[in-house]
């Protein structure tokens, strides 16, 4: 047997009835066949694509909360998603189901998330007649943009769970788990960053949040870790005490944090920055890169603006902006 034979055998014999394994014919279903390769199960082969394709280097300058922040520690895209693959992994080990499929699908999930964070996203929602979702974005990255428009021909299980994300059930139990992963990671750490940004003291979390859920990061962490695992593998949830605890920290974060005008002041720049360059390449398709002109033949221009918008990075869509509109000085 291969060393893969070999593994895919261990996995069935150590992981949860409840599990995604290496075997089920149904969930590594490639759009177009490859061989198996001798070393790697399909979701560690499909992990190890993401993990070098250009879009998942790009998030290290994507923003997550703080547009473009000053200094060294405040997350990123690219930190955020490390973070959930983490999570991920920790929750899918306890509950005896697949690490591999679970970092995969973490690793994966924001690959399509626009530049300026959410306001990002939301723009070109509006201004897209195709419409915009960063986690239907992630799917068409790995189906239709990476490698030159190859695809990076990922499994099922994890186009799956990279769309249902957000805010639908996966069709795996891993997919599932990296939708709470995703929610336990960007609520603490945004927490730590906005209390280092001075938007937040500590002392301003819910108490009764705090009770239940801990007054560091680590321990609220900890317990929305432990709660996964020890509510079940039948259902992917939260026990409903913490899930409650859960729900009213996020609500708080929303309130104070995430539409506080001192975490957003520039979001109306970046706003009318990404509608300025919509509008130049929808007006100059021409000047679109080769494999955004491509689809724009293939399909329609504002397929391809948006597509081409959506990938950049927050420094690049501000230096591209700058060389388009800002004049340069003669010396």
């Amino acid at each position: 047997m291969t060393v893969r034979e070999q593994y895919e055998i261990t996995e069935v014999g150590i992981l949860s009835k409840f599990a995604c394994t290496s075997m089920n014919e149904d969930m590594v279903q490639r759009e177009k066949h490859e061989d198996k390769c001798p070393f790697r199960t399909d979701f560690q082969r499909d992990r190890d694509r993401i993990l070098h394709c250009n879009s998942f280097r790009r998030l290290k300058r994507k923003t997550q909360v703080f547009l473009s922040p000053l200094g060294d520690h405040y997350r990123t895209r690219l930190t955020h998603t490390l973070e959930v693959a983490q999570i991920g992994r920790t929750i899918a080990r306890g509950m005896r189901l697949n690490e591999d499929l679970t970092e995969a699908i973490a690793l994966g999930h924001d690959l399509g998330h626009s530049p300026f964070g959410h306001c990002g996203e939301k723009v070109l929602d509006e201004i897209c007649p195709h419409g915009f979702k960063h986690y239907e974005q992630s799917v068409r990255v790995v189906e239709a943009l990476e490698k030159n428009g190859e695809g990076l021909n990922l499994t099922y299980a994890v186009r799956d769970g990279i769309l249902c994300h957000t805010n639908k059930v996966a069709a795996t139990k891993e997919g599932n788990v990296v939708r709470l992963a995703d929610t336990i990671a960007y609520i603490n750490h945004d927490i730590e960053d906005s209390v280092r940004a001075g938007i937040l003291d500590p002392n301003d979390l819910p108490n009764d949040c705090v009770h239940i859920l801990g007054n560091t990061k680590t321990k609220r962490i900890t317990t929305l870790i432990a709660s996964v695992i020890e509510h079940g593998a039948y259902d992917i949830d939260f026990a409903p005490a913490i899930r409650k605890a859960h729900d009213d920290l996020k609500a708080f974060m929303f309130r104070k944090v995430y539409t506080n005008p001192a975490a957003k002041m520039e979001e109306e720049k970046a706003v009318q920055l990404i509608r300025k360059l919509y509008e130049y390449f929808i007006s100059n398709t021409n000047k679109l890169p080769d494999e955004y002109r491509i689809i724009a033949k293939k399909t329609d221009p504002d397929r391809a603006v948006c597509d081409y918008i959506s990938g950049m990075s927050d420094g690049y869509a501000v230096d591209l902006y700058t060389e388009l509109f800002v004049p340069k000085f003669w010396k």
